[in-house]
């Protein structure tokens, strides 16, 4: 699917499990992100997703994840973390990702590839 941040495309592959074949059946969808921590954009959907969430050890730049049920975030930065996310998806070239969702909130759209 494609991430378009502003004039920014990124291509993310969706993680082959029960929680992103249920989030690829919500797309096209458009989120406005809140900016959190210096590392992550994150997001409340309308509708809980099915999860399966495992404590992370690393984070890295460009992970697309699950908190609880119904938060989507986006990570720009790469860090440890203590935390349980189930996978959605990557950003397959994260290059840019930190510039092109900024300092402050993005609007992010998620498309599926035509």
């Amino acid at each position: 699917m494609w991430m378009v941040v502003g004039e920014r495309r990124f291509v993310v592959v969706l993680s082959d499990n029960v929680t992103g074949q249920a989030f690829a059946k919500r797309l096209p969808l458009t989120l406005d992100m809140a900016e959190l921590n210096g590392n992550e954009k994150h997001a409340d959907l309308q509708k809980a997703l099915p999860v399966n969430a495992t404590r992370m050890e690393m984070i890295s730049n460009g992970d697309l994840l699950l908190y609880g049920s119904k938060t989507l975030v986006i990570f720009y930065k790469t860090f440890t973390s203590p935390y349980a996310y189930s996978h959605v998806g990557r950003v397959e070239n994260p290059l840019g990702l930190a510039h092109a969702l900024g300092e402050q909130g993005a609007r992010v759209e998620f498309l599926k590839f035509k």
